[in-house]
């Protein structure tokens, strides 16, 4: 596993962070978020998505369902990444940020990790 960027964005005093791994297996993805939880132990939600080979998943980790984990899958797609994984870790800032702003937000900082 090796990573190659990461991204910060504020928005309504809510922080996301976003990783930008290459990894060799899926066996990878476990140490990872174990790794990035442990660094973040104040962080509320670790939404990911990778696709590996065949293996493609995705999770919005209790945020509303398809506004994390769908649009950074999205930007892997598009981009036509494999053995890749993006990790956006996100500190909520106490402002709700309802469904529109917060698909943007994740889909923002997803594409600005991989540049």
């Amino acid at each position: 596993m090796e990573l190659i960027n990461k991204y910060e964005y504020v928005i309504k005093k809510s922080k996301f962070i976003g990783y930008f791994y290459k990894i060799e297996s899926i066996d990878e993805i476990e140490i990872i978020l174990n790794n990035l939880k442990k660094e973040n132990k104040k962080a509320n939600h670790f939404p990911y998505a990778y696709i590996c080979n065949t293996n493609i998943k995705k999770s919005d980790d209790k945020e509303p369902s398809g506004t994390a984990g769908s649009p950074i899958l999205n930007v892997l797609e598009r981009n036509n990444f494999n053995s890749h994984i993006i990790i956006v870790v996100r500190y909520f800032g106490g402002i709700k940020l309802g469904v529109g702003p917060l698909l943007r937000s994740y889909s923002k900082c997803a594409n600005e990790v991989i540049k």
